[in-house]
């Protein structure tokens, strides 16, 4: 009485769609299957000479300015014996089976229907729902290119060969997606890359099996080799001069439908450091600044911890005029360091999602205020340390310092690791958790490749542009990590 009865191959039947994949496209199929669809169009035009022609289309999907000049227009004044002679569309192509009419269909198609040849033809007409070319929101430069993405695939690729025009910069097209039908394309430069990148990149499309494609995020999903990681393996961008610098150095990128963030892969923990910035500025500048996300990356998560596990365990450890002040901090205060780091932590971590969810302008004051409010009230009520409130501040700032925004979350979850770790062990457990963090890294993989490289596997001359990025004319070679086939970056071999 507990299970469920099992239905029979009738009850089955009963519910399942008839199979589309061979049946015959016909008038009354057509309609069976735009029923209940407001916007389906269903209407009929003679031609000159008097032959009838039935049009079903979706009219939230196609052009219909296009609609009236490449096809209404010249069918009225077509005096010619088939329809296809008459239409002025560019893609047209013929519909043999009922599956196929309803993919054209939600494809941006309008059917049409020949009487006397007895014959269905679609013409591609799909209206391109894309918002202007702007200025990257995500990764935004001062100097270079301003251009970014948008949700039209098209669109993008355009962008993308504008700055590779070679025939050697192939795309290949994937659907994922039972129910979005969502477009995946495959960009890489043939001959440049290594080919075990792109037999892996087809695999893991072609084994994709869900339902429902929304963002490149989800695809990345899918493809991670290591998906319960806080590490993001595949990168993702919403710039074409990124995409295009990838695919010059033997990456490959996924463009995905509706979406204008693309993904680059295979990547390491370093590209997590790196901005387009970095070879716009002067090399001793860019050198720096790349410097200074490395030292704000270690600040970010290890200076709360360090603070609780001075004033928990090593006390002894801080020097005397320092250790003064904290004694006069923390000599009324309620909580212990660990809860007193926890607690603020959690709140900016509020007030950060806070900012976020508001409109622009609101969540710019509610940052501010927010966080100066809070903390000058907490400190005035006795339940943080001034010095707590000035090591939260440092580490919440250097935390901005990674360009890679994905990378600034997963900070938030290693630091509150740390912190229990210090909290119980130390410095030890800082350490420990350190030690752990490294060992984790070199065991991640992006596309089978070794996430931790240039470093493990070292590769030497990859450091180059690794922590400090050296002039472009020292930059001879691609990459080796990525073993592409065109070694050389100068077309002619230099001594």
């Amino acid at each position: 009485m507990f299970w469920k009865k099992s239905r029979s191959k009738a009850e089955h039947g009963k519910n399942e769609p008839r199979n589309t994949a061979q049946a015959a496209v016909t008038i009354d199929a057509l309609r069976h299957t735009v029923a209940n669809m407001d916007d389906a169009e269903i209407i009929e035009r003679n031609t000159k000479n008097d032959q009838k022609v039935t049009l079903l289309y979706i009219r939230t999907l196609i052009d219909q300015e296009r609609l009236n000049e490449a096809i209404i227009e010249p069918l009225t004044r077509c005096s010619q014996d088939t329809i296809y002679e008459c239409i002025a569309a560019s893609k047209v192509s013929k519909i043999i089976t009922l599956e196929e009419a309803q993919k054209q269909l939600m494809l941006g198609s309008v059917l049409l229907n020949d009487s006397l040849q007895n014959q269905w033809w679609a013409a591609r007409l799909e209206n391109p729902l894309s918002r202007a070319i702007e200025t990257s929101q995500t990764e935004t430069i001062l100097y270079g290119p301003k251009d970014s993405f948008s949700e039209e695939v098209e669109q993008n690729i355009t962008m993308i060969r504008s700055r590779i025009p070679l025939t050697t910069l192939k795309t290949e097209k994937f659907t994922v997606g039972s129910l979005s039908k969502t477009t995946v394309v495959l960009m890489y430069i043939e001959g440049l890359i290594n080919p075990e990148f792109i037999s892996i990149a087809r695999n893991k499309l072609s084994t994709i099996d869900f339902d429902l494609f929304l963002d490149s995020s989800h695809i990345a999903t899918f493809m991670e080799d290591h998906t319960h990681s806080v590490f993001p393996q595949f990168q993702q961008t919403d710039r074409p001069d990124v995409c295009a610098f990838s695919l010059g150095i033997g990456k490959l990128t996924l463009l995905v439908d509706n979406t204008p963030f693309a993904l680059v892969a295979p990547m390491t923990f370093f590209h997590l450091f790196q901005s387009p910035e970095d070879y716009i500025h002067r090399w001793l500048v860019a050198s720096f600044l790349r410097c200074i996300r490395y030292i704000s990356y270690f600040l970010s998560i290890t200076t709360v911890p360090l603070y609780v596990a001075l004033t928990t365990h090593h006390y002894q450890m801080i020097p005397l005029e320092i250790f003064s002040v904290l004694l006069e901090s923390r000599s009324k205060l309620p909580l212990t360091p660990f809860w007193e780091a926890f607690l603020m932590l959690i709140t900016l971590e509020i007030i950060r999602e806070a900012s976020l969810r508001m409109p622009t302008k609101s969540g710019q004051t509610l940052g501010v205020i927010g966080g100066i409010v809070i903390g000058q009230a907490t400190v005035e009520a006795g339940f943080v340390s001034k010095v707590l409130i000035v090591v939260v501040g440092i580490s919440a700032i250097a935390s901005f310092l990674v360009p890679n925004y994905l990378m600034t979350k997963s900070t938030t979850l290693i630091q509150f690791a740390f912190l229990i770790l210090s909290s119980f062990l130390g410095v030890l457990g800082i350490v420990f958790g350190m030690i752990g963090l490294l060992a984790h890294l070199n065991a991640l993989t992006s596309l089978k490749q070794p996430y931790f490289a240039p470093v493990a596997p070292f590769y030497g001359k990859d450091w180059i542009d690794l922590f400090i990025r050296g002039p472009l004319h020292w930059m001879k070679t691609r990459p080796d990590y990525l073993r592409p086939l065109q070694k050389w970056r100068y077309s002619r071999r230099r001594r």
